[in-house]
């Protein structure tokens, strides 16, 4: 039989960075019968385990907070936890079902839309230069004053996708929009699935041989892991603009540095990083053709939106004894 909440159940928000939850979510009647506390930025390992021992709850925002087996029985209050999105790959489900926590989360959202979108700022943002264009034009200055290579066309040109699934499958469409050839390669992409798509599947080699845009939308795993490392990236084209608003995993970070300096690819465009917040020591800050954005992928109002709904409608159900949507499967 399950134990009966404490009088006030403590909740702790963890991660939310845009401090957007809050804003967005109906937190008046969680508060009535809750004490919750918001940790934008929590702390991690030992230092994380002591700031929410005592919760009841916790609310993650997405996979930004990994928590493994160990960490999970550090927790011995929590009943309830609840992320945003429909995946985490940080956290140890066998571990917090083993524990008897309830674990649910919100829908997406327009994520994939988003992603989608963002995938394209970034490669529009390399193919123009607009940021050292926008650096020179705040430095009062109009044009260069040295010959350079300038931005390119995507019309014509071939776009890489590494993972043709909900997010690649929509980068494609734009992509010939543009009026550009796609390719597509992922492990199990056949032909036949690629063909509705208007996509031609190819192995990966061929693929980052040709094509000036590479962008990478699969779920990591350990197949995939570095899927991207140095003998692939020395394949690439030296104009070519590598994209990433997936995984970090998925590219050797020490690769991808050395490979960016020897000027192939040609440019980088990356969303995620193995170390978020990227440190101020990454070589990645220092190199001029890599253009670099926070982890902006998801990261819009209409998504958050979706979050915080998802979130307060679980929490509320839950203090008050009613059905909580749980993780399914």
């Amino acid at each position: 039989m399950t134990a009966p909440l404490p009088a006030r159940p403590r909740i702790a928000v963890l991660a939310d960075a845009e401090q957007a939850l809050l804003r967005l979510g109906d937190w008046g009647p969680i508060q009535a019968l809750a004490d919750v506390e918001f940790i934008d930025h929590p702390p991690s390992g030992e230092a994380l385990i002591r700031r929410v021992r005592d919760a009841d709850c916790l609310v993650l925002m997405r996979d930004r907070v990994p928590l493994n087996a160990e960490a999970i029985g550090q927790l011995p209050k929590l009943r309830y936890l609840v992320f945003t999105g429909t995946r985490n790959t940080t956290l140890d489900l066998a571990a917090l079902q083993a524990q008897g926590v309830t674990v649910g989360h919100t829908e997406w959202g327009p994520s994939k839309d988003s992603t989608c979108e963002m995938t394209w700022a970034l490669i529009l943002g390399a193919l123009r230069q607009l940021e050292s264009q926008t650096a020179r034009l705040r430095a009062g200055q109009w044009r260069a004053a040295q010959p350079q290579v300038l931005g390119g066309v995507l019309h014509g040109e071939t776009l890489g996708l590494i993972g043709l699934g909900e997010i690649g499958s929509r980068v494609a469409r734009v992509g010939q929009a543009f009026g550009m050839r796609v390719l597509a390669w992922s492990p199990n992409l056949s032909p036949e699935r690629a063909a509705p798509h208007g996509v031609t599947a190819v192995d990966l080699g061929t693929l980052l041989e040709q094509s000036k845009v590479v962008s990478l939308h699969l779920v990591p795993s350990a197949q995939t892991r570095h899927l991207l490392n140095a003998a692939r990236l020395a394949c690439m084209r030296e104009d070519a603009i590598l994209v990433n608003t997936s995984r970090s995993a998925l590219i050797d970070h020490a690769a991808l540095c050395a490979a960016l300096q020897a000027g192939k690819p040609g440019f980088a465009a990356l969303d995620v990083f193995d170390a978020e917040p990227l440190p101020l020591d990454d070589p990645l800050r220092q190199l001029p053709n890599a253009l670099l954005t926070p982890h902006l992928g998801f990261v819009t109002e209409p998504v958050f939106a979706r979050f915080a709904e998802g979130v307060c409608a679980g929490l509320l159900a839950w203090l008050r004894g009613e059905k909580v949507p749980k993780m399914s499967g």
